[in-house]
């Protein structure tokens, strides 16, 4: 990890990444048919706002464990997306290419969070603030 001292969570790639996934996700999803509107438009979505809202939340915690915890919880919404993606191409509602090209991003994010939490780890620092 750089020198460079992030002094808020909307300075963190990982949580940048994420907001665009977020919107690619919402944008895929209007076109799903209306009778999915309360199952698998609404699940993809809170998976996908789940990403960047854990990495914000994480960082506000008290400590590098809280936060470390939270960028966990951000790859477990990130792979809960990337299922949901894939239950939608079998559906129907979106082709491979559409998918693939969401799945990049969201394998993007990934690598980046798994980047950030090996970084946090090596760091000797135990509150957030002298981590970033």
């Amino acid at each position: 990890m750089n020198t460079t001292t992030i002094n808020h969570y909307r300075d963190l790639v990982a949580w940048q990444k994420g907001m665009d996934l977020v919107e690619a996700v919402y944008r895929l999803t209007a076109a799903y048919p209306p009778d999915e509107r309360f199952g698998l438009v609404v699940q993809t979505r809170r998976a996908a706002v789940s990403v960047p809202s854990n990495i914000a939340e994480g960082f506000g915690r008290s400590g590098k464990a809280d936060f470390l915890r939270f960028l966990g919880i951000s790859i477990g919404s990130v792979n809960e997306v990337e299922t949901q993606l894939l239950i939608a191409v079998r559906l129907g509602f979106m082709t491979n290419l559409q998918m693939n090209q969401t799945v990049a991003l969201s394998e993007e994010v990934r690598k980046i969070l798994k980047g950030l939490i090996g970084a946090l780890r090596k760091s000797g620092k135990s509150n957030i603030g002298s981590c970033h």
